[in-house]
């Protein structure tokens, strides 16, 4: 047999990486690292030919020059804005995703969030634990009826919408690139611009991939436009939403609610007054802010999924094949 390929996991995955070294079986020696910076790789990811790379270490140019035969790096997961697409394409390196592992995951979590806030899970619990055994001590809303605008119809965005029409929920969503009729195919209302949406929804939650595009597109011109008392949902990323203008509209309850499972500091920058608010437990952030650590994704079956998914496509391209999910 010719010689076997070398796989590194370099972030997250601590050894064995036993999922992904069934995927190549005797084609290939796989490696987990479970680095913590970008300056721990060296010496060690050189003589790689596929890296299956988490979102822990950022894939800059400097980075990339240092790998000698790599053929392709693939995300572990959805989102890829840690990796330099141009420069690994300059070097030949194809880039991939792994766009569906987490599907149901993510928007199970996304409604989650949003039926937590509606119901005022949080606020319930605290209470009825300190002997508030009564009704009426959280804020609570009901969804029936209400507008769920989502913002980003790919298919997290989509797998959200079916379980807010089941919920009874009016869904609308805004995606300029989605084809004329995609609306009439899911039954749901197209807005040709954010601030439509934004002005007629009731919750709004986040699908998007972080883009120059997306980045900070949750602002102050959203927020002007929002319907008073909006409630957010992100389980997008976290640099999606510009948080100052966000606490400004929190603070001024024009945002009813909020669920974020990601931020734009991860963990949490403890100094920000919001997030302060929210870990000393003061009321107002407790029954109106919940926040989880960009755990949408996670269950115990998606993360093998994900892991078997990364390593099939990252064969699929050492073994001359096409990839399912090129991004760069």
């Amino acid at each position: 047999m010719s010689e076997r390929w070398n796989v590194v996991v370099p972030d997250r995955l601590a050894p064995p990486a036993d999922v992904e070294q069934a995927v190549f079986g005797e084609r290939a020696v796989v490696t987990a690292l479970n680095v913590k910076t970008e300056d721990a790789l060296r010496g060690k990811i050189e003589d790689a030919d596929a890296i299956l790379a988490w979102h822990d270490l950022r894939w800059t140019a400097p980075v990339l020059a240092t790998l000698r035969r790599c053929k392709v790096i693939v995300r572990v997961g959805v989102g890829f804005d840690n990796v330099d697409l141009a420069a690994a394409r300059s070097r030949g390196i194809a880039v991939c995703n792994v766009p569906d592992y987490g599907t149901h995951d993510v928007a199970d979590h996304a409604i989650a969030l949003l039926l937590a806030l509606a119901r005022g899970l949080v606020g319930y619990q605290h209470n009825a634990r300190n002997g508030a055994w009564a009704w009426g001590t959280a804020p609570s809303f009901r969804v029936t009826d209400k507008m769920l605008g989502i913002v980003g119809l790919g298919r997290i965005g989509t797998a959200t919408a079916q379980r807010a029409k089941a919920l009874a929920m009016r869904v609308g969503f805004y995606d300029p690139y989605k084809p004329a009729g995609w609306d009439k195919a899911l039954g749901l209302e197209r807005f040709d611009t954010l601030a439509d949406l934004a002005a007629a929804a009731d919750v709004v939650s986040l699908h998007v991939p972080l883009t120059a595009e997306t980045r900070g597109m949750i602002g102050r011109e959203f927020f002007a436009a929002a319907k008073p008392g909006v409630v957010l949902v992100n389980t997008a990323r976290g640099p999606v939403v510009d948080w100052a203008a966000f606490s400004a509209a929190f603070r001024e309850r024009h945002v009813r609610s909020a669920g974020f499972d990601v931020l734009p500091d991860e963990p949490p920058d403890t100094s920000d007054p919001l997030v302060a608010a929210w870990i000393a437990g003061d009321q107002d952030a407790r029954d109106r802010l919940v926040i989880t650590p960009h755990c949408a994704f996670y269950s115990s079956e998606a993360l093998v999924e994900m892991r078997d998914k990364a390593a099939r496509e990252a064969l699929r391209v050492l073994s001359g094949v096409r990839p399912l999910n090129l991004v760069n």
